[in-house]
């Protein structure tokens, strides 16, 4: 598995730029009282969250669909993030896994001590026992992330920023780059999204959000989203 490395990663042009209000130069100050990117990026987020609807309203209804079809249980899963100034909200997603995943997901684990720890260190599994054969193509394709577009436009989420994580992993991973985390909101999208996803370490993740919110452009956002494309096209790192 390779492992890519943060300043392998990070595209070009996000150029250095002044730290945002807030923010000392390594990201290490008290959050700022209004999130990363202010009202432009706010106004990004809603002009191309609304230009997007026609085309991705049909794909939504089809998942819905699938999945009636195919699993018992509700469509979507709202599970608790932490959001900007730490904030905790529902972050909405496709249900991919069975109703009752989280005891799936215990007695497996009790089971394999060593994929125990791989859940302890990275909050992720490359064989989940909790996750659907639908589930598992839609998680591949990231297409179980749609409904975060409701998030987007309750505020709550942007289109581009930091992978939105749980109070769990704040407390444990994140140190002094928390502070970093949560002077933005948690973005659809991101540079770990670009940047080989599951190939890269929880180290790297945590690095990557923290280089975006320093280097933040409007320009720059754009630019995530445009590489976004390809990089879920491909599969590129995903798990």
């Amino acid at each position: 598995m390779r492992v890519v490395r943060a300043n392998e990663s990070v595209p070009d042009f996000l150029v250095e730029r002044a730290p945002q209000a807030g923010l000392s130069a390594r990201g290490s100050a008290a959050v700022a009282d209004v999130p990363l990117g202010g009202a432009g990026k706010r106004l990004l987020d809603i002009l191309l969250v609304i230009l997007s609807l026609p085309l991705l309203l049909p794909l939504m209804a089809g998942i819905a669909v699938l999945l009636k079809l195919t699993s018992p249980g509700p469509l979507l899963y709202g599970h608790r993030r932490i959001g900007f100034q730490g904030r905790a909200f529902r972050c909405w997603k496709f249900r991919t896994m069975v109703v009752d995943g989280d005891r799936v997901l215990d007695r497996y684990l009790q089971a394999h001590p060593q994929e125990a720890a791989v859940w302890a260190a990275q909050r992720k599994l490359d064989n989940d026992p909790r996750v659907t054969r639908v589930g598992a193509v839609l998680r591949k394709l990231s297409l179980d992330e749609l409904p975060q577009l409701l998030n987007v436009l309750s505020g709550e989420m942007s289109l581009v920023g930091p992978r939105p994580v749980v109070q769990a992993e704040l407390d444990e991973h994140y140190g002094s780059a928390a502070s970093a985390y949560l002077s933005a909101r948690p973005g659809l999208t991101g540079l770990w999204q670009i940047s080989g996803r599951s190939d890269t370490t929880y180290a790297e993740r945590i690095r990557l959000d923290c280089r975006y919110v320093r280097r933040w452009t409007l320009w720059g956002d754009l630019r995530i989203i445009l590489l976004t494309i390809p990089a879920l096209a491909l599969s590129r790192g995903a798990r």
